[in-house]
């Protein structure tokens, strides 16, 4: 069984009453039940995200199952989905690097200690 790591970033509206809000809904049992379901539905094995100032990074391991596209798919027609997605939009603004409208950017890894002789 191997797992994929892969990480995002995105930053939030520079409003510290809003970025308080937005860290109280993922608080632990913050996120609708349907949408931690359709996370781990999807094969993500782990998500954690880290939040400095307004700016936020996110890890993801996705299992072997794991297929984007049809993930997309199953987050359209998932109503739950769609509606935390649209809440958590009020929250985040596009990286200056990002296109119009975007949210969590994949980053590029540039260093592992792994690779490191």
């Amino acid at each position: 069984m191997t797992t994929t790591r892969k990480c995002f970033a995105v930053d939030l509206h520079d409003d510290p009453e809003r970025i308080a809000l937005y860290r109280h809904w993922h608080r632990a049992g913050g996120p609708p039940a349907a949408v931690t379901a359709a996370i781990r539905a999807d094969d993500i094995r782990e998500l954690e995200i880290y939040l400095i100032d307004d700016r936020m990074f996110m890890i993801m391991e996705q299992g072997d199952r794991f297929d984007p596209a049809a993930k997309v798919e199953r987050d359209a027609a998932n109503e739950d989905v769609k509606a935390w997605d649209a809440l958590m939009r009020t929250f985040q603004k596009t990286l200056p690097c990002g296109p119009e409208g975007s949210t969590w950017l994949e980053m590029e890894r540039i260093y592992s200690l792994a690779d490191q002789p």
